[in-house]
């Protein structure tokens, strides 16, 4: 990935606009110069980060205002939901994942 998930939020922050979005897309794609190994080192980066900060509340209570988008509006997130968020999507992406690899390989892990 060429841009920064950084750069593609605080596009996204200042409220919608179509470039802006699609620039916050290219965060989620990867680049011809991206290796396994520079993603995974980001994604380490990312959640020693999240770590960081979760560390640093003094309770999952602790809410944030979420930036105005079409699916939403003036809307806050508590830290717990925010980190419940992160791991069904973790979840889900991983399952997708697991069907790819079953159609590659003809393996199961469960059943």
């Amino acid at each position: 990935m060429t841009k920064t998930d950084e750069r593609g939020a605080e596009a996204m922050a200042g409220g919608f606009d179509e470039a802006a979005f699609e620039a916050h897309l290219e965060t989620f794609r990867m680049s011809e110069g991206d290796t396994v190994t520079g993603l995974l080192g980001r994604y380490g980066a990312a959640a020693a980060r999240t770590e960081s900060v979760v560390n640093g509340l003094e309770s999952l209570e602790v809410a944030h205002r979420l930036p105005d988008a079409p699916w939403f509006e003036r809307t806050e997130w508590s830290a717990r939901r925010v980190l419940l968020h992160i791991l069904a999507e973790t979840a889900q992406h991983a399952g997708h994942a697991d069907i790819i690899r079953e159609a590659l390989d003809g393996t199961k892990t469960m059943g």
